[in-house]
């Protein structure tokens, strides 16, 4: 059935429900099973990409109340139109290597829509979502690369800490604005790899110079060092955030 035992209808009004301040019981249990409902498609997404892919996905099975009322409230959205009550997360290394996998996932999965948000980023936030459908219902592959995934977590971690508001482009200036502008370090950053490394693949052969060959390496070097600035300023923050967490009790 469409919607578990429930009507798109009914969806969509417990979906109004869940807005409000309060919630019943029974639109607990109705929510609940709703989610339980994507399982199935879940389970289905995740052993694709384990035998068709041979990899390892993470994440939850399905999006927590809080979190579903969260979008509901910020998005004009109905329940039945959210895509990602049910999703899983693959990392990797760079963006050479996100879009080879976003590639094969398109392969794997025919009936998918792909939403690029390393154009068009939400408040800092970067990665590619795959949103596949499947058994009636919708499942979603997030495929980061490290460093988003690490911009990620810190904003999550923010979030969570300091202001819900930080995930979302407001909260304190003292943090959205740094999160923000590591945000785009980052995009800079990968970007250039991706530059170097296709032009190193498009040129590289056996005429290579001694000196080509030294000038690539060492823009390499530069940009293996500025990632992991970038990734020890993320670890940095989240000590930071984990520190205050405790003084919070």
């Amino acid at each position: 059935m469409g919607e578990g035992k429930f009507s798109k209808t009914q969806i969509d009004k417990l979906g109004e429900r869940i807005k409000s301040e309060t919630i019943s019981e029974d639109d607990l249990r109705m929510l609940d099973q709703y989610r339980r409902s994507f399982a199935d498609a879940h389970n289905h997404v995740i052993s694709v990409i384990r035998g068709g892919l041979k990899l390892e996905p993470t994440g939850r099975l399905a999006k927590s109340t809080s979190s579903i009322r969260e979008k509901l409230r910020r998005e004009s959205i109905r329940l039945s139109q959210i895509q990602d009550i049910a999703g899983c997360r693959i990392v990797v290394p760079n963006l050479s290597a996100q879009d080879e996998l976003v590639a094969r996932l398109r392969n794997v999965f025919p009936q998918c829509s792909v939403i690029d948000r390393r154009e068009k980023p939400s408040h800092g936030y970067r990665a590619v979502h795959v949103v596949v459908h499947a058994l009636e219902r919708h499942a979603e592959v997030q495929v980061r690369t490290v460093l988003q995934h690490k911009w990620a977590e810190t904003s999550e971690k923010a979030s969570d800490v300091i202001d819900p508001g930080i995930k979302y482009g407001s909260g304190p200036h003292a943090w959205s604005e740094p999160m923000l502008k590591l945000s785009q370090d980052i995009s800079i950053i990968e970007e250039i790899e991706d530059k170097v490394e296709k032009y190193a693949k498009e040129t590289m052969g056996p005429n290579f110079s001694i000196l080509a060959q030294t000038v690539f390496e060492k823009h390499t070097d530069d940009i293996a060092k500025s990632k992991m600035f970038l990734r020890n300023k993320c670890d940095s923050l989240i000590m930071l955030l984990d520190a205050k967490r405790k003084q919070q009790g």
